[in-house]
């Protein structure tokens, strides 16, 4: 017989859910053979976070406890070209799985082919980033982020205008299965909240850690970096580059949060541009100034994990360092990934040795010039490159299901 406050707390769950998480249609025998034979029959407690050694557990939203039949629904919707104005894009349209879910442009544009003004951060362990997007301080949640794309109108992304995208939805019987699976049993489970908690649980499921780097570090294989690697490791650490500044931690950023600590976030100008670049550009292009309007928060952003860097090109907010051969149509894939990946990361990394750009929000303490010699610089690079996850880009629990 179930223990009777296991009773309770069952029905304490059942009650809360069901006042912001509408459960759908009553599930047929032939529904629970199909989810049966995925393998997506699961409870709303039965998520186990398979992390990496020296990944702690992410923090998760108690509104928004995690499970499989909702990582999976989101999956379907991540790549769902009807939650687009008009069915030509979906999330994943902008964020690729090889490319560590960013786009490997300068700037993306949506449906009206309207222009970003920042382009598409990767996705890689973003369930620790207690501040999403480049430089909004107000975003802190991927619930709510989910409705910039979704109904942004400055700029356009999916532009999605009505609820129609709802019907059509719930016009697919695979979305009656997922839906009524994640969230239980009526009509109403297929919303637009149950939308966003579905894509936000996919995306906390997007954990990266078992690149060469974690081989070495973390699981006691000294031989998966190179001398090398292992010198450029040292740079990375050490008192002359002192990347860690920025770029620290398991994650390789200083913005995290993750269970059992406080967050922790902070927006850089690293110098790329100076002040007259700043000064000329439009009101959605100033960085952290954009939305506080201070003036000494111009041309500051949020320092992004530098995992998965090997395929996150063009790198800074407004892809500034790319690699020569850009226009290569095979740029993506193969050798030449790699090539620009190393080309590009030797310019970021020449960039920071110069000490960057004359810029009155930089800050002189963290971004001076440092003498580096060009075998120092090829360590540096080749340490960078190690931070590339491979499984990550192609397992197929993130790959598109259609």
């Amino acid at each position: 017989m179930m223990n009777s406050k296991l009773l309770i707390l069952i029905f304490a769950i059942s009650s809360f859910s069901n006042c912001i998480l509408f459960p759908f249609q009553k599930e047929d025998s032939n529904d629970n053979l199909l989810l049966a034979s995925l393998g997506l029959l699961a409870s709303r407690s039965d998520w186990v976070w398979d992390l990496p050694p020296g990944f702690p557990i992410p923090f998760v939203p108690a509104e928004n406890p995690m499970s499989r039949s909702k990582v999976e629904l989101g999956r379907h919707l991540f790549n769902e070209k009807a939650l687009s104005g008009n069915e030509t894009m979906s999330c994943g349209s902008c964020h690729i799985q090889s490319l560590a879910f960013s786009d490997g442009k300068d700037f993306p544009s949506g449906i009206t082919s309207e222009v970003h003004p920042r382009n598409s951060q990767h996705l890689s362990n973003v369930a620790y980033l207690p501040r999403l997007t480049w430089n909004n301080p107000r975003m802190t949640s991927l619930e709510v982020q989910a409705r910039v794309p979704m109904f942004g109108e400055n700029p356009i992304e999916l532009g999605l205008s009505s609820n129609s995208f709802i019907d059509k939805l719930k016009s697919k019987t695979i979305y009656q299965t997922l839906f009524t699976n994640a969230f239980g049993n009526a009509d109403s489970a297929v919303n637009e909240q149950n939308i966003r908690f579905a894509l936000a649980s996919f995306q906390r499921s997007m954990i990266s850690g078992n690149s060469r780097f974690d081989q070495y570090t973390f699981r006691n294989n000294k031989s998966a970096l190179t001398a090398s690697e292992i010198r450029g490791l040292n740079l990375f650490n050490g008192e002359v580059a002192e990347c860690f500044h920025c770029h620290g931690g398991f994650n390789f950023t200083d913005t995290s949060l993750h269970s059992g600590t406080q967050e922790e976030f902070f927006y850089h100008s690293n110098g790329i541009h100076d002040d007259a670049y700043y000064a000329a550009r439009p009101s959605n292009k100033r960085g952290l100034y954009d939305l506080t309007g201070i003036a000494s928060d111009t041309g500051k952003f949020r320092a992004p994990s530098l995992r998965n860097i090997g395929v996150t090109y063009p790198y800074m907010h407004d892809g500034s360092f790319m690699c020569d051969d850009a226009n290569n149509p095979n740029i993506t894939s193969g050798k030449t990934k790699t090539d620009c990946a190393r080309d590009a990361l030797t310019k970021v990394v020449d960039h920071y040795r110069s000490g960057g750009q004359n810029h009155s929000g930089k800050d002189s303490t963290l971004i001076r010039p440092f003498n580096l010699e060009p075998e120092q610089r090829e360590d540096l690079v080749n340490f960078l490159l190690s931070l590339t996850d491979e499984e990550f880009l192609t397992n197929p629990k993130f790959a598109s299901p259609f």
